[in-house]
């Protein structure tokens, strides 16, 4: 899906970039990590989500699961402002501490409390958000700031003492909407002075947590061109989303405490245990030698938990009462004092021709930070640099961001980090040119879109330095087609009666399969005498089934079936490193530490079948019955190497494997949502019959877990559509305390999803596997706004979409 009239080779070989010259098409790929379908043995195959019966019997066990282990262990209550911006003049704690079966209270003067500046943002070291929160706060910016803490004997004491707590306050005026806090004139949020790690283009005093901007080509001069000329179309959009909840089934939750040699561990539902105990280290100035951090079984992060939240009360609480402590957040606390998806604006403007050949594309983004910068300046970013490449054909594409501070509560890492916003300005702007130049919005697409072989140079457009990804894997054509076909485009039926309208949308999607050159991952491997393997690694399965695919990877290396490799879940004494479950990096980063770890370890396998068999280690291979000769068709079965290895008379070892994976790409999936709606116009009420989404995620390695990943995630991007999101009254009180307030669809108001995979084969993932987690979340809201349309000729740009406003719309015209 390219434009037409390509250079011509010689052409493109007389001007060649840095960029093309350090990204060439061509990859050195390990021999065995291209396998035809039916050579698969366990890759490609629909095996059963390992802890699938644990979940739906009530057998597997969560953070809260372990207190029962801890027979002294005390709950807690944390103590939060009930106003939106102001400083915390007196807190008198006296009746709650006299109470009978309160261990410890805190406040921010507490010698268990640290009084440093930190960031809760789960992510590489140094961290890209700026150490602007304190554990416990004096200075308030939201209505949810924690500002103390109870430990006491069970939690509802905790809860009681807590309600005892005198807070008075000296409140300041406060701003909930960005435009406005931009203001000179609008109240400061935070003094630069009191933020450390201050980030690109911040500029405080206008509440701008992050300000970045970057061009290709000459966007300028692309418009003064298209005022000069009949054959060059300017069209503009703008474009808004809500705030959204992560709604993980399972609350965040923490249980610290100190283990038997004096060392704080903490079981918590976290998807970054190593970055939470680098954190952690640093906020208490304790060495990291003596944190430990496990990771049980997670009840979903989908990013909510991509970060340390309530981690450092949980330890101050410890210390303070000088016995374990769980802390457990409440639903009303999920929902406005944890994290959300971001609110953005988003205005595109362009230039294209009446071909359809996109001339320019100018795009800004204003995201909502809430009170605080977790994540504020990335996600901000992904907000273009995402969706962008798409296009990266366009000659001249400028993008610009501002992360802005308000007195809402603190936006932080979700699924899609960004994306869902960008592909919703694109995606709906695209149909918006095929609308004004009368063209398929198909076909301006086709003749646009990135492809394979393409070097993408829009996802740098932030960068300093020149900057290309090669595309080898891109199945975006036969996404359309299969989506397409699927969605039945072509064969729409207008209903009988007149008032009712009905039409197709789409959107493409693209995303990206980890940070390159920011991530690591590590695995060890290690045989029993029985055949069977102990895998390792540090990667957080936070519920999609990761550990799954990681022993679906390690059994096709070493020809055993899944079940005989056990998967340990995440502990930073126990596990190697690795940085945690985000930027859908687990499959891509990971799974190539687990494929190289494997092969280790079925090269000492090689060793001990040549012992045993007396043949050359070159002649192995493995097979179904063990490793066997390729020479003599001898074989041993790793059972018998398993023993010998272990209590052989010649050589002994521990069959082992360990490798660690680090990687400059980043091979993006490619994915096109389709949207089949009805609307009525007497009315503005819509029925959507049926959403497909076709998926490019390079080999499927676990289909069932696949389709998963794309039901769950188009749930999500349709509650994006659809749904309220979280609202605020004009003080910034939350309105939405709980699942009852919040207008999440529910099982009986989602409509049909279909998927689809299109199998491409990315040389640089683990047998040709790309991610998949995160894209399909982006094109339910551009596809959704796109039906609309073309069914009843109006355009919805700020989510959610309602029948309200579709029938304002109409009434307008």
């Amino acid at each position: 899906m390219s434009k037409t009239d390509e250079p011509e080779p010689e052409e493109e070989a007389a001007d060649v970039s840095p960029a093309e010259e350090e990204n060439p098409l061509e990859w050195e790929e390990a021999a065995n990590n291209q396998k035809d379908p039916d050579e698969r043995r366990t890759v490609s195959k629909r095996e059963e989500k390992d802890d699938a019966r644990k979940i739906v019997t009530g057998e597997a066990k969560y953070a809260a699961d372990y207190a029962p282990e801890f027979p002294d262990l005390a709950g807690s209550k944390i103590v939060r402002s009930d106003i939106a911006h102001g400083r915390v003049t007196d807190l008198d704690t006296s009746a709650a501490e006299s109470m009978d079966g309160v261990y410890a209270v805190l406040t921010p003067d507490s010698p268990e409390v640290p009084d440093k500046s930190y960031t809760s943002a789960g992510q590489s070291y140094p961290e890209p958000s700026p150490w602007d929160m304190k554990v416990l706060r004096k200075k308030v910016r939201f209505v949810g700031d924690p500002i103390a803490a109870v430990a006491a004997e069970d939690a509802e004491t905790a809860s009681k003492a807590a309600r005892k707590i005198d807070v008075s306050y000296e409140e300041y005026d406060a701003v909930f909407d960005t435009e406005a806090a931009m203001h000179p004139d609008a109240p400061q949020i935070h003094d630069a002075d009191d933020v450390e790690n201050v980030q690109s283009g911040a500029d405080y005093e206008r509440n701008i947590e992050a300000h970045s901007e970057g061009e290709i080509g000459d966007v300028d001069a692309a418009f003064e061109r298209a005022e000069q000329r009949d054959d060059l179309t300017v069209t503009e959009t703008e474009w808004e989303t809500p705030y959204q909840s992560h709604c993980v089934p399972e609350p965040h939750t923490v249980i610290a405490h100190r283990d038997e040699d004096n060392r704080h561990h903490l079981i918590a539902s976290t998807q970054v245990p190593y970055h939470t105990r680098r954190q952690l280290a640093h906020l208490f100035d304790i060495p990291i030698r003596d944190i430990r951090v496990s990771k049980p079984r997670i009840g979903a992060g989908f990013g909510s938990k991509q970060g340390m939240q309530i981690e450092p009360i949980a330890l101050a609480l410890s210390e303070a009462a000088d016995r374990p402590v769980m802390v457990e957040t409440t639903r009303r606390e999920q929902f406005h004092a944890v994290r959300n998806r971001r609110p953005a604006r988003v205005s595109v403007k362009s230039v294209v021709s009446d071909d359809g050949d996109i001339e320019a594309i100018d795009m800004a983004a204003v995201t909502n930070s809430g009170a605080y910068g977790p994540h504020g300046m990335t996600v901000a970013s992904a907000v273009g640099k995402k969706p962008l490449p798409l296009y990266t054909h366009t000659p001249n594409i400028r993008f610009q961001f501002d992360a802005v501070h308000t007195n809402l509560p603190i936006a932080g890492a979700i699924r899609g980090y960004g994306a869902p916003q960008g592909h919703l300005a694109i995606e709906g702007h695209m149909d918006e040119v095929a609308h004004e130049l009368d063209i398929d919005p198909i076909e301006l697409r086709s003749r646009n879109a990135i492809s394979e072989g393409d070097l993408d140079v829009a996802s740098g457009i932030l960068k300093e330095k020149e900057y290309g990804r090669r595309i080898r894997s891109c199945g975006l054509r036969e996404c359309v087609a299969e989506g397409r076909a699927a969605i039945g485009w072509d064969d729409i039926e207008q209903p009988d009666a007149d008032h009712l309208h009905r039409a197709c949308g789409m959107a493409l999607t693209i995303q990206s399969s980890g940070v390159p050159g920011e991530e690591l991952g590590a695995a060890h491997i290690k045989m029993n005498e029985d055949g069977s393997f102990i895998l390792q690694t540090g990667a957080v399965d936070i519920g999609p089934g990761a550990d799954t695919v990681m022993a679906q990877i390690a059994a096709e290396v070493l020809g055993v079936s899944p079940e005989d490799v056990l998967v340990q879940p995440s502990d930073t004494d126990i596990s190697p490193f690795d940085h945690g479950a985000y930027a859908s990096s687990t499959t891509y980063v990971t799974g190539q530490a687990v494929k190289k770890a494997a092969e280790d370890a079925r090269g000492m396998l090689f060793e001990f079948a040549s012992r045993m068999l007396d043949e050359p280690e070159s002649a192995f291979k493995i097979a179904e019955e063990g490793v066997v000769s390729e020479q003599t068709d001898e074989s041993v079965s790793l059972e018998e190497i398993g023993y010998e290895s272990m209590y052989g008379d010649e050589v002994r070892a521990h069959v082992m494997g360990e490798a660690s994976h680090c990687t400059e790409e980043s091979p993006p999936p490619f994915g096109a949502q389709f949207v089949d709606v009805t609307v009525n116009e007497k009315t503005g009420e819509f029925e959507v019959h049926n959403m497909v989404y076709a998926v490019d995620c390079g080999v499927a390695l676990n289909p069932d877990l696949v389709e998963g990943q794309i039901e769950g995630a188009v749930h999500m991007g349709y509650e994006l559509a659809t749904g309220d999101g979280i609202t605020f009254d004009e003080d910034g009180q939350p309105e939405v305390l709980s699942f009852r307030d919040y207008d999440m669809p529910t099982t009986g108001d989602q409509p049909p999803i279909t998927s689809r995979i299109v199998e491409t084969h990315e040389p640089t993932g683990p047998f040709g596997a790309k991610s998949v987690a995160e894209i399909p979340v982006n094109g339910v809201s551009p596809a959704l706004s796109n039906a609309i349309r073309r069914a009843v000729g109006v355009r919805i740009t700020e989510m959610p979409v309602t029948a309200e406003k579709i029938k304002a719309a109409l009434d307008e015209e």
